[in-house]
């Protein structure tokens, strides 16, 4: 069998919004594609294209006949009134008239055998492709995979919890083992066994998957290819290999951008050098003004015309590249705090005594406690709905817990990264916000904010209403930098941002000399933070001197 699925030159824009531009991807059976770029750069959209959702302004898609396509969106539909087996049988339909028609054929076997053994024949193979052959057994082990096996068979969908939902969901989609599988971030909702189980599970996968993920660490395990859809051209790229190869590729893409910058750098400034000396030369040569025009003879005419072909030569050679220049690579992140660290030496930044919150009857946080040093960093781990963003906000000033206290030293000075952009004034540009965070202005606060490569020039003026969510997020994370802060506090910091801008963001972490309280999901950020691991859970109910 050939590809699976094919896209040529596919196209999509909203109005004056261009989403994609001339995307063409082709998966192969066994292939694993992971589908990555910032939030907004239009991998949803094309998700909707490949399933009819919605058209394409241009392009094509192609799925192979016979090739059964599966799609797991970000949120379940369809489940009103149905039981967790009502929707187990469900997934199992088209394997079950697979097999009943294989039944019907073999009862026809005899009466007309070439006709009837081909058409047998497809399915069989189709049967086995797509496991039908070990179903039953399968629906144990995936739903024991995906940890819902406890929940019965006969509980309403409904009543379900979120998360509960979309494991269920995950489970129904390999369940009916389609040829090819769309995942728009399977990891959502699942714990680390969940995880470590799924990508065991797609590394054997006999179909072909096409995965939307932000974990790094799963698109290391469990895919072989990484396409990449850019967030300022909207064209995709297609890289060979893991999360890991994909990133050497840019790594190297990266350093021979520097040194081509540097390169022709060098080049302008030795052409404009020679374009001065060669100018000396040939007011140098010039003919004599006293009328002895018997010293000026021909050859002395010839070095004049050779001299000012050179310089007309050098300035062509210039004029090209000045036309058309490698553009100037981005700087790497730095959060630079305004402080000596000695200010922090024997103090304490951060202090948490006994915080407790709850809204209405539902209690959030009870007695947390703990201190956060000079110099020390942390990543607090816990379940979503666990009150981690709650915390965060209560240690930032940004909200008042019902009983407890916060301690700030009086040289602290805090930098909030909230989670979904909520403190961002919508109204501002991005060279505003920028300007506001950072007290500088003019070129100076243009130069500055362009020289992280997080925006473009057109991009400083549009408003931040107007950004999608990953630039939203780089906007925070631009504003963060400007703040010149000693104590950071980050939600979710990992969030909605291209893999290039994430990988710069933690270099510039670790490089950080303050204090750092994150909280994450991703595992690749806690195995690389280089501080604590907290457990929310381990925060309640401890002592704290104050």
């Amino acid at each position: 069998m050939g590809a699976y699925l094919i896209l040529d030159s596919i196209s999509k824009s909203y109005g004056d919004v261009q989403v994609l531009h001339s995307v063409s991807l082709t998966l192969a059976p066994g292939q694993r594609i992971g589908l990555v770029g910032a939030n907004g750069v239009g991998k949803s959209t094309l998700f909707k294209i490949i399933t009819g959702e919605i058209e394409a302004d241009t392009g094509s898609v192609t799925i192979h006949a016979g090739a059964e396509l599966g799609y797991l969106a970000q949120t379940m539909t369809g489940i009103d009134g149905k039981t967790i087996n009502d929707i187990i049988e469900a997934a199992l339909a088209e394997l079950r008239a697979i097999e009943g028609r294989m039944r019907e054929l073999e009862a026809h076997m005899a009466d007309d055998y070439d006709r009837v053994a081909a058409e047998y024949g497809e399915l069989a193979d189709q049967f086995e492709r797509r496991g039908g052959y070990d179903a039953d057994h399968r629906v144990d082990v995936v739903l024991a995979g995906l940890r819902v096996d406890h929940l019965p068979r006969e509980r309403v969908v409904t009543g379900l919890s979120g998360g509960e939902k979309s494991r269920l969901a995950l489970a129904m989609l390999l369940l009916q083992s389609p040829d090819i599988l769309l995942l728009d971030e399977p990891t959502n909702h699942l714990d680390v066994q969940s995880l470590e189980w799924l990508e065991g599970f797609l590394s054997t996968y006999s179909g072909s998957a096409l995965i939307v993920s932000h974990d790094r660490q799963f698109l290391n395990r469990a895919v072989n290819v990484i396409v990449e859809i850019d967030e300022h051209t909207h064209e995709a790229e297609r890289y060979t290999g893991d999360y890991d190869a994909f990133m050497a590729v840019k790594a190297k893409a990266l350093e021979r951008w520097i040194d081509d910058y540097w390169t022709q750098q060098d080049e302008i400034k030795m052409l404009r050098k020679a374009m001065k000396t060669t100018a000396r030369q040939v007011a140098h040569n010039r003919p004599p003004t006293d009328g002895d025009m018997m010293q000026y003879n021909a050859k002395g005419a010839n070095v004049e015309r050779t001299i000012s072909r050179n310089i007309r030569n050098v300035e062509e050679r210039l004029r090209r590249i000045e036309a058309d220049p490698v553009p100037r690579p981005p700087e790497p992140l730095r959060i630079s705090p305004d402080f000596d660290p000695q200010e922090l030496t024997g103090k304490i930044p951060l202090i948490a005594s006994g915080i407790s919150k709850r809204y209405g009857a539902r209690e959030i946080l009870r007695d947390v406690s703990f201190t956060l040093g000079a110099g020390e960093r942390a990543v607090i781990v816990a379940p979503n709905g666990a009150g981690k963003s709650t915390l965060l906000r209560i240690l930032a000033g940004v909200e008042q817990p019902d009983t407890g206290e916060v301690i700030r030293t009086g040289s602290a000075k805090i930098g909030y990264l909230d989670q979904e952009g909520d403190w961002l004034n919508l109204n501002q540009t991005v060279f505003e916000a920028y300007c506001e965070a950072s007290g500088s202005s003019g070129e100076t606060a243009k130069a500055e904010l362009l020289r992280y490569g997080l925006f473009r020039y057109p991009d400083l003026a549009k408003r931040a209403r107007d950004l999608s969510i990953g630039q939203r997020r780089k906007l925070q994370i631009a504003v963060l930098l400007a703040g010149r802060a000693n104590l950071l506090l980050l939600d979710e910091s990992t969030n909605h941002i291209s893999f290039d801008v994430l990988e710069a963001f933690e270099a510039a972490l670790r490089e950080f000399r303050g204090a750092v309280l994150a909280i994450s999901h991703d595992r690749r950020f806690i195995e690389t933070f280089g501080g604590e691991v907290w457990r929310l859970e381990d925060l309640q109910h401890q002592r704290t001197l104050l």
